[in-house]
Parts: C-alpha cells; sequence; structure tokens
C-alpha cells in the first residue's frame, strides 16, 4: 500500500516538473527578440539620412547667417565714415567734401553691400532679416544723408532699391530693401542731421540750417502718421521720441539764432 502510494506521488511530481518545463520553454520562445529583417533596416536607414539632411541644411543656414552677419557689420562700419565724413562739410569745401563723401558711398555699395546681395539673392531672406538689418539702416542713413546734402531732397525707397538691381544676377530674386528698415533708418537720418543744423549754425549758415529743420519737421510729422499702423514698431517708436528730441533742439538752436539780435538791441 504505501509502495503503491509513493509510486502514484512520484508521478504527479514527474508530471507537474514536465509541465513545468513545457511552459518555461513557451515562456522563452515568446519573449525572445525577433530577428531584424529587411523592412525594419530600411527604414531606419532611411530616418537617418533624413535627420543627416536636416543637420546639413541647418549647419549651411548657421554658416549662411554668420557670413550675413560679418557683411552688414562691414556696411555699418563703411557706411558710419560716409556719414562722418559729409560732418567735415563747410561753406568753404562743400563740392570737395560731397563728392568724396559720394565716391565713398559708391565703394560701400560695389563691395559690401554688393556681397551681401550675393548671401542672400535667390532666397527666402526675410528669415536672415534680423541679421542683416542693422547695416541696411546704416546704409539707408548713409545715403539719405549724402542726397540731403547735395539737392535738399528725400531719396526714396524706389530710387535705393534700383541702384541695387544691377548687383543682383537677373535669373534670381534680387535683394530689395523693406519698408520697416528704410523707415528706420530715415529716423535715424534726423539725428544726423540735427548735428549737421547745429554745426552749420555755428559756421554762420543759418539758413541752411533752417531748411534742415524743415525737412526734420515734415519727416516727423509723416511718421507720426505712419507708425500707429505699423505691426513691427516697437524699435520705431523709440526711435520716433529721439526724433522728436531732435527736432526740438534744431527748432531751439534756429529760434534763438533770431532771438539774440533782439535780445542785444533791447539793451
Amino acid at each position: 500500500m504505501l509502495q503503491r502510494y509513493a509510486l502514484q506521488r512520484s508521478s504527479v511530481m514527474a508530471l507537474k516538473s514536465h509541465r513545468l518545463h513545457n511552459l518555461t520553454d513557451t515562456t522563452s520562445l515568446g519573449v525572445a527578440k525577433k530577428p531584424r529583417t529587411m523592412a525594419t533596416e530600411s527604414s531606419s536607414s532611411s530616418m537617418k539620412d533624413a535627420f543627416t539632411k536636416y543637420a546639413d541644411y541647418l549647419n549651411n543656414q548657421n554658416d549662411k547667417r554668420e557670413r550675413i552677419v560679418k557683411a552688414s557689420r562691414d556696411i555699418t562700419m563703411n557706411s558710419k565714415k560716409v556719414i562722418f565724413q559729409v560732418h567735415r562739410m563747410s561753406k568753404h569745401n562743400r563740392e570737395e567734401v560731397l563728392q568724396k563723401a559720394e565716391k565713398d558711398l559708391a565703394f560701400v555699395t560695389d563691395q559690401f553691400v554688393a556681397r551681401l546681395v550675393k548671401e542672400l539673392q535667390g532666397t527666402d531672406f526675410w528669415k536672415l532679416r534680423r541679421a542683416y538689418s542693422p547695416g541696411i539702416q546704416e546704409y539707408v542713413e548713409a545715403a539719405t544723408f549724402c542726397k540731403f546734402c547735395r539737392s535738399g531732397a528725400l531719396l526714396n525707397l524706389d530710387e535705393m532699391n534700383t541702384t541695387l538691381l544691377p548687383l543682383s544676377d537677373p535669373s534670381l530674386e534680387p535683394l530689395q530693401i523693406n519698408v520697416l528698415d528704410y523707415l528706420l533708418g530715415l529716423a535715424d537720418l534726423t539725428g544726423e542731421l540735427m548735428r549737421l543744423a547745429i554745426g552749420r549754425i555755428s559756421d554762420g549758415e543759418v539758413e541752411f540750417a533752417e531748411k534742415i529743420c524743415k525737412f526734420v519737421r515734415e519727416i516727423y510729422r509723416e511718421l507720426t502718421v505712419v507708425v500707429p499702423f505699423m505691426d513691427d514698431s516697437n524699435d520705431m517708436k523709440t526711435k520716433m521720441d529721439t526724433m522728436l528730441q531732435s527736432v526740438m533742439k534744431i527748432e531751439n538752436a534756429c529760434f534763438s539764432v533770431h532771438e539774440r539780435p533782439m535780445l542785444i538791441y533791447d539793451a
């Protein structure tokens, strides 16, 4: 009886062990890593190629942006030299100084602006506007400053863009100065005209200073109408405050010239 019971128990234990072994084998087979198929390898390769392409595009854009920033700095620096040259003008050397300034401005256009145009033509240059905007604003300031001192008139945006067309490849979209950069450069022009007016008064050219005062006042009046409707006008609003100060300085200087003889006469 005992032998029979022991035999049955050993048979049950053996059966359980066999079932457990089969279950372990089945689980291990289910968990086992599936072999990589050709479709998986192809998908991984195409994704890698796509990200490599994106990385190359971003690297090229970053390199282009650095070149554009460098070109903008060169335009800014050399345009300032043109402005400083104009400020050397007096009633005795007016023609000589203006000819030198216009020659320097043409050099800036042909050398530095042309390099910027070459980098930006045929591309979506609006995306890179922040990189070259400071240089363009300074260039607008120098060009309009020379134009006013030569003829007493304002160099408008269409005339400036016309001068840039020969620098571009006719088969590609040309770089054009946008309205915002032109207006920002025009706002800076009023500060240079204020300095010029003060200098002309001290040199005895009161009529020229009054002409500058009238010109700056007209620019300020027209911009007060335009600026409230501009979308990206934070910089412009700041410059409008500075422009108003320039107008007031010129008006006070011109007024003091006419008021001084009256005070001397009354005394």
